[in-house]
């Protein structure tokens, strides 16, 4: 079991101002897996304190980008020798498979790391412009980090790391579902030397993240999270008059044309579609199938989501972990005899829970078909194993449909044909979308149009969200 008594604030370990605290428990058979102090009012205060200080008063904002570079440089090599250990410990608390959780210490987190490290070093932070004046880059002041359960450690950094290196000093606030893992994060900072007051890490429930985004110490806030409690974060910004950046929800699409291969995208889509046991905001839940090929795109569908392997999570051949708590799987069951209320055909899966694991928050995975776009479960972001397939007459139809959605944060296409797909890409209304399972690019830009989010994460776009620009006009 790991436990913790302590919280990391301003870059020490101190007693937590109040007595609640943090039960973390497994998702696959509720057993306790460690216990956290609670963060409250009282700590932000103290986080925010530390972080204001270190901030107004000390080196840190003002040391060179290359210095910042070499802290976060000497950070990524000590997080790479605690990575596979981290991967366990998220399997541990959210139910994402040990596959899913290795990928993102391993892979992710590095290659979003290394991004934003090329950037700061290409970065121009004090120009002379054709005028004369000089534009200046500089940090932005406090930022406050608040993230989700589902990828811990990747929400945290995406975020943490370029507002370091534009010499932020930086308060994360972690899910109470993910106490421990953000604590372990905290050793890491610690080991790389920080300076005093530069990073703070509180886990803690709502009542704290709300407290905490409407600190009057907090200059910036960069959340992660649901669109309902984005919606409520933009709120409270924009009467603060507050930087904001928002990554939201999503109900992504991937547009099937009539000359792709099946069985490569049916692979694909086990990925696309249901990585991190589907609770992933950019899946690819909404799969949209010409109606030429629509009958052989669901077998297809069905068959690969019948030979997944559902089951504890810690075991490197499950596909398919439980849900993060029992509130999620009641959430996603309600959806599954909705899509049935709704008329859809019900093609694999359903209300069961798989047998053998129902001391668990697991759900079979379920494909719908003869699915409308105006139905519920192909508009609404539902959090798990739950596919929609949904016909399409012709190229001009699908955009229609992939964009009919009040969501835009990702989607795919798949044709044999790149410059048809280019053609289609170019013309849905989302943050990205990805051709034939193309690899992810570090270097691009990561968010959502409409209500899946402002601002974007990766690369220099991700970088310059923590930057305040500044002209100097000079006689």
């Amino acid at each position: 079991m790991t436990s913790y008594d302590k919280l990391y604030i301003g870059g020490r370990w101190v007693a937590p101002l109040g007595d609640e605290v943090i039960e973390v428990r497994s998702p696959h058979d509720q057993t306790l897996v460690g216990v956290t102090p609670e963060a409250g009012f009282a700590d932000v205060d103290a986080a925010v304190a530390a972080a204001r200080e270190a901030f107004d008063d000390s080196p840190w904002p003002h040391t060179s980008p290359e210095e910042r570079q070499a802290m976060v440089e000497k950070f990524l090599t000590l997080y790479a020798e605690r990575a596979v250990e981290f991967a366990h410990l998220v399997t541990s608390e959210n139910g994402s498979t040990i596959q899913t959780t290795t990928g993102l210490h391993t892979f992710i987190v590095p290659g979003q790391t290394e991004g934003y490290l090329r950037a700061a070093r290409e970065l121009e932070w004090e120009e002379e412009l054709p005028s004369g004046a000089v534009l200046r880059r500089e940090a932005v002041g406090v930022v406050a980090a608040v993230i989700p359960w589902n990828a811990p450690h990747q929400s945290a950094l995406v975020k943490m790391i370029p507002a370091l290196l534009a010499g932020n000093t930086v308060i994360l606030k972690a899910s109470p579902e993910t106490a421990l893992d953000s604590l372990a994060l905290a050793e890491v900072f610690e080991a790389t030397g920080f300076p005093e007051g530069t990073i703070s890490i509180l886990p803690a429930g709502r009542e704290t993240s709300e407290y905490l985004v409407g600190h009057p110490g907090v200059d910036k806030i960069a959340f992660t999270g649901s669109t309902a409690a984005g919606r409520k974060i933009a709120s409270i910004a924009g009467r603060q008059l507050k930087r904001v950046s928002l990554e939201l929800g999503g109900k992504s699409a991937t547009v099937i044309l009539d000359d792709a291969d099946l069985d490569q995208v049916a692979q694909a889509l086990k990925i696309q579609s249901l990585a991190n046991n589907a609770e992933n905001c950019q899946a690819h839940t909404r799969i949209l199938a010409p109606v030429g090929r629509y009958e052989e795109v669901v077998e297809k569908v069905k068959t690969m989501m019948e030979g997944l392997k559902v089951g504890d999570p810690a075991d490197p051949a499950t596909d398919i972990g439980p849900l993060v708590r029992p509130g999620q799987q009641e959430r996603v069951r309600k959806y599954i005899q909705l899509g049935i209320d709704e008329g859809a055909r019900l093609v694999t899966g359903g209300m069961q829970v798989p047998e053998g694991l129902e001391g668990g928050n697991y759900i079979t995975p379920t494909l719908f078909a003869d699915v409308s776009n105006d139905m519920r479960i192909a508009r609404e972001e539902i959090f798990g194993p739950v596919l929609v397939v949904i016909p399409y007459t012709d190229e001009t139809d699908a955009v229609r449909i992939a964009n009919d959605s009040e969501y835009g944060l990702g989607g795919g296409v798949w044709s044999g044909d790149k410059e048809r797909a280019m053609n289609i890409a170019r013309q849905i209304r989302t943050g990205g979308v990805n051709i034939n399972h193309a690899p992810l690019s570090f270097d691009g830009a990561f968010g959502g149009f409409k209500a899946s989010g402002i601002g974007r994460e990766f690369g220099a776009i991700g970088l310059a969200g923590y930057v305040e620009y500044k002209t100097i006009d000079v006689a």
